[in-house]
C-alpha cells in the first residue's frame, strides 16, 4: 500500500494479516482513502510494516464514478512519476489533497486535471515560461490563473472548447519535453 503524507512524502507499507476476516485493517485500507496511520520502519527496504489505521474521509464518489477515478489515478501516477519515495515535498499534500476534495465534490471537468499539472509543475519548479510559448493570449491567461489561483476560485472558470484542446495539447508536449513520457490514462482523466 502506498501513502501520501505531509512529512515524509510518499511511503509504501505492507498490511500484514489484512485479508483475514477478523482484521484490524478491515474496511480502512482502499483507494484514496485519507486516513491516519502508523508503521514500523523496515531496516532492509523501502517497504514498512503498516501497525495501525483510523479513517479520516473515503471519498465514496470514486467508487461510484469512474471518470472521477480516471482522473485522480492519472494525477497519482504523474505524482509517483515525478517525485521520489520518502522525500518530503511540503506543498505536494496539500495540492493533492485539493484535488482529491475537487474530484470527491463532483468537478469532473478536464479542468480540474490540467489544474493539477499546472501546479504539480509550480511545485516541481519546472513551470513553462509563458512569454515563450506559443498559447493565445487568451489560453495563457488561463494557464496564468491555473497556476496561481485557488482551487475554489476555479470552480468558475469556464474554458472554451478551443481553449480546452489548446491547453491540453501545450500541456502534453511539456510534460513529454521534460518529463519523457506521461504517464497512461491522461487522455482518459481529460
Amino acid at each position: 500500500m502506498n501513502w501520501l503524507t505531509p512529512d515524509l512524502g510518499r511511503v509504501a507499507t505492507v498490511a500484514k494479516g489484512a485479508r483475514r476476516p477478523n482484521s484490524a485493517f478491515r474496511g480502512k485500507l482502499d483507494l484514496f482513502y485519507e486516513a491516519d496511520f502508523s508503521f514500523a520502519r523496515s531496516r532492509r527496504s523501502e517497504l514498512h510494516t503498516l501497525r495501525e489505521v483510523s479513517l479520516r474521509h473515503t471519498h465514496p464518489r470514486l467508487r461510484e464514478d469512474l471518470h472521477a477515478l480516471q482522473q485522480v489515478a492519472y494525477c497519482t501516477a504523474l505524482l509517483e512519476q515525478t517525485t521520489e519515495s520518502e522525500t518530503p515535498l511540503a506543498a505536494i499534500y496539500p495540492l493533492f489533497q485539493a484535488l482529491l476534495a475537487e474530484v470527491a465534490g463532483g468537478a469532473g471537468e478536464s479542468r480540474t486535471v490540467l489544474t493539477f499539472e499546472a501546479k504539480l509543475l509550480v511545485e516541481l519548479g519546472q513551470q513553462p515560461d509563458l512569454d515563450e510559448a506559443k498559447l493565445s493570449p487568451g489560453s495563457r491567461q488561463i494557464y496564468t490563473r491555473l497556476e496561481t489561483e485557488e482551487w475554489p476560485s476555479l470552480t468558475r472558470l469556464k474554458l472554451s472548447s478551443g481553449q480546452e484542446a489548446e491547453l491540453r495539447q501545450f500541456l502534453h508536449g511539456f510534460l513529454i519535453f521534460h518529463l519523457g513520457k506521461i504517464p497512461k490514462g491522461r487522455s482518459d482523466a481529460l
